[in-house]
């Protein structure tokens, strides 16, 4: 993952939405709708490049990837059957960080990438340390048997008892079992991604 060096709040309040899933940057909407530094009654017209530049920012916080990644995630989802754009969700969900997070067993995408790159989670029997690796159909994912993490994954999952579980996941107790690949329906994603393919296609 990039590193995020700015402030999470202001990331949200500059995108006006809040693309990190926490309910306290929904408070902060409510509080300041207005971007950081601009006057409340100040207008401001988005070219067509500024919304395709703010929605490639959107997917690319929401998942905390670099640039790079990105770019590299969009190259591969045109060459896969289907619409790009949806494709890219797709290959973004899959991603085993991910993961965790949508099964609840961490609070945020950056709390599931540190379970992962150190050595907390089991996938297919195996220790994994790598937050990009990319699921497929019938791979198991479980928390590694150590009662620390047992312990501090039990709480994850008791206070996300109000997100809602993604369709293409089974969750057992603490394992997760993928059931199918994700499609763009069932992602609850704030981003238009159709403007993201058209930033890259130039």
């Amino acid at each position: 993952m990039a590193k995020l060096t700015k402030a999470k709040g202001k990331i949200v309040r500059r995108l006006g939405v809040n693309i990190f899933g926490h309910p306290k940057y929904d408070r902060l909407l409510k509080r300041k709708p207005n971007p950081p530094g601009e006057l409340r009654n100040t207008r401001v017209r988005i070219t067509e490049f500024g919304r395709q530049l703010i929605e490639k920012q959107k997917l690319k916080f929401s998942y905390g990837v670099s640039e790079k990644q990105l770019r590299g995630i969009f190259s591969r989802a045109q060459t896969l059957v289907g619409v790009t754009g949806h494709n890219m969700v797709s290959l973004l969900e899959r991603r085993i960080d991910n993961v965790i997070y949508r099964a609840g067993f961490a609070s945020s995408r950056l709390q599931a990438r540190q379970m992962v790159s150190h050595g907390h989670v089991i996938h297919n029997g195996k220790r994994i340390t790598i937050p990009s690796i990319r699921v497929r159909v019938n791979d198991m994912i479980t928390i590694k048997s150590k009662e620390s993490t047992i312990t501090f994954v039990r709480k994850q999952i008791a206070d996300s008892q109000g997100r809602a579980k993604p369709d293409w996941l089974s969750v057992d107790d603490l394992s997760i079992k993928i059931t199918m690949l994700p499609t763009r329906e069932m992602v609850p994603l704030p981003v238009e991604e159709q403007l993201v393919v058209e930033f890259y296609s130039k």
